[in-house]
């Protein structure tokens, strides 16, 4: 976990622009957190698994990375045979299904667009988080 996350700090204080929008919007494009940004399923945690276990397409290919980096226009989909999985279902009892307004999702089909990378306001974080200290601390 944290030798992957200072690589994405590095990459992004390599990037123009604001490094913690930098890392936010690569933490963002990660397969498992658009998949559960997407409200495929109810938890990272269940994201991580359920790319990890083949149930998702990107483009019509299976991919089975989580930290595969999801580009814009990207479609993302569950598999047909894992739509019926429990943890599937679980998600679409959720009453709070609100997607980020980078994405569109259509849960008919279980297929969603990554329409675009998200700036720092756009990312529905459950606590106010202090990226500059995240910075901080792996500038060390």
């Amino acid at each position: 976990g944290q030798k992957q996350f200072r690589r994405y700090y590095q990459d992004a204080t390599r990037r123009k622009g604001d490094t913690a929008e930098n890392l936010i919007s690569l933490l963002e494009r990660r397969l498992d957190m658009v998949v559960y940004r997407m409200k495929f399923v109810p938890t990272i945690f269940a994201a991580r698994q359920f790319v990890n276990h083949g149930h998702i397409r990107v483009n019509g290919q299976k991919v089975n990375i989580p930290s595969y980096m999801v580009k814009d226009g990207d479609v993302i989909e569950v598999k047909e045979k894992s739509r019926e999985l429990p943890v599937v279902l679980d998600a679409q009892a959720l009453q709070e299904r609100d997607v980020p307004e980078y994405m569109d999702v259509d849960f008919k089909t279980m297929k969603g667009t990554y329409v675009r990378s998200p700036a720092m306001a756009d990312v529905p974080y459950p606590v106010v988080m202090e990226p500059n200290l995240v910075i901080e601390f792996y500038s060390r």
